[in-house]
């Protein structure tokens, strides 16, 4: 999927990293970009003025899914430690979810940055701001990777993951060798940079530094090409917090980036990454040579999807679920306990619920969007997704954990207003 570059994102400092990759282990060597003035950040995208809110809904409550007993589970990802929090994924058992209730994916509705970085002061004002659940601060950086731009962000391996889709964060690939400095690129990036794991890659410039290359997954955060852990990135001398990123399913979206822009003065910016993401990445087709007939792009396959699988569903929710279990496709798994495909079926699950949908005629395949969207509309309306008053709780059936059905609700009523 295309991604919006961040801005050039500029600094003075050369430092050669301490040590390189050991014997047999990939690596690409990074030049950082030297010049010019303070770091800033320049997304190119205009903030939406619309007023945003959560699609309303009753409190989650435990849906009887239309399998063997009545049973309710879950259908989809796994249930993974995370440091101390277990994160409780969509084939998680009912008492892995129970316990881990209050965990949040934590889906960055804005970004925000300003000239010279964000302050801790700004920091715990926008953490005080009306419907703020969570913020965090990236540092960053333009950087040369193989002969290419690209824009990486340093984070705290630790902290971020709970801000990438079900499927990134259930990785058992990705989260050790990000902490131990390696860098991460987006499946685009490492197409656009040439990386490949396993290989080395190297960048003739005037300075040379070798990083091993981890491997790709989606990262959530369009524009970004790749991060690493924060001593990697102090290393390549990125700039420290140069953004952050503003978690807030309840709030009232046009009212906070006010309130953000106050907070960060005339020369910050404010970006709204959900508006962003489904005019761009909503829009990119489904299959690149798709023939006549089918869905032509991402929005347009959970449209279709509702209306013909599950009348009554709004296309907005099987949106919010592709985005928050795979980045739209963007990391296919497997997960942890196995999942697999842009809505993170389990091959035991996916023997009941495949469908046939937009894709060639033939057995249903686990990864095809074409027919992965509609069974996610099938096994939903299963459990009442074609109705409001059941709406959540169908969603709770599909993967156990509130917190879930409020992200779920909270992005799709953010798609409805965007789309309007």
């Amino acid at each position: 999927m295309g991604m919006a570059r961040l801005a050039k994102l500029k600094n003075s400092l050369r430092y050669r990293p301490r040590g390189s990759a050991g014997p047999g282990e990939p690596y690409i060597v990074i030049n950082i970009v030297p010049s010019f003035p303070l770091p800033r950040a320049a997304l190119a995208v205009a903030a939406a003025a619309a007023i945003w809110a959560g699609l309303a809904g009753p409190a989650a409550q435990p849906a009887d899914a239309a399998v063997a007993g009545g049973t309710p589970f879950s259908h989809v990802s796994s249930a993974l430690t995370l440091g101390q929090a277990v994160i409780a994924g969509p084939s998680a058992s009912p008492s892995a979810a129970a316990d881990t209730s209050s965990r949040q994916e934590l889906v960055p509705d804005l970004i925000a940055a300003a000239p010279g970085g964000i302050t801790a002061a700004q920091l715990a004002k926008i953490k005080k701001l009306g419907g703020v659940a969570a913020v965090l601060p990236v540092s960053g950086g333009k950087v040369t990777v193989n002969g290419h731009s690209a824009d990486v962000l340093g984070v705290s391996p630790q902290a971020f993951r709970p801000w990438t889709t079900l499927a990134t964060a259930a990785s058992a690939a990705v989260w050790p060798g990000l902490a131990k400095g390696d860098l991460i690129s987006t499946h685009a990036a490492a197409s656009k940079l040439h990386l490949t794991r396993g290989q080395p890659v190297t960048v003739s410039a005037a300075v040379r530094e070798q990083v091993p290359f981890g491997g790709a997954t989606a990262l959530s955060v369009p524009g970004a090409d790749a991060i690493v852990d924060l001593t990697r990135s102090a290393q390549l001398g990125l700039a420290r917090n140069f953004a952050v990123l503003i978690n807030a399913p309840t709030a009232n979206l046009k009212t906070l980036i006010a309130g953000v822009q106050s907070v960060l003065g005339k020369p910050g910016q404010v970006v709204n990454l959900v508006a962003y993401s489904l005019v761009t990445e909503g829009q990119q087709p489904v299959e690149v040579n798709a023939p006549a007939g089918v869905p032509a792009n991402w929005v347009d396959l959970f449209k279709e999807s509702a209306a013909k699988y599950c009348p009554g569903l709004p296309w907005t929710v099987l949106a919010a679920i592709g985005e928050i279990e795979s980045g739209d496709g963007a990391n296919d798994g497997p997960s942890s306990a196995g999942a697999e495909g842009p809505m993170q079926f389990l091959p035991s699950t996916w023997a009941m619920w495949g469908t046939d949908g937009f894709g060639p005629a033939g057995p249903p395949d686990i990864t095809n969007p074409l027919d992965a969207v509609p069974a996610a509309a099938r096994l939903l309306c299963a459990s009442g997704g074609g109705a409001s008053a059941t709406l959540s709780g169908a969603i709770f059936s599909y993967n156990h954990a509130t917190w879930y059905v409020d992200e779920v609700l909270a992005l799709a009523g953010e798609y409805a207003r965007t789309s309007a």
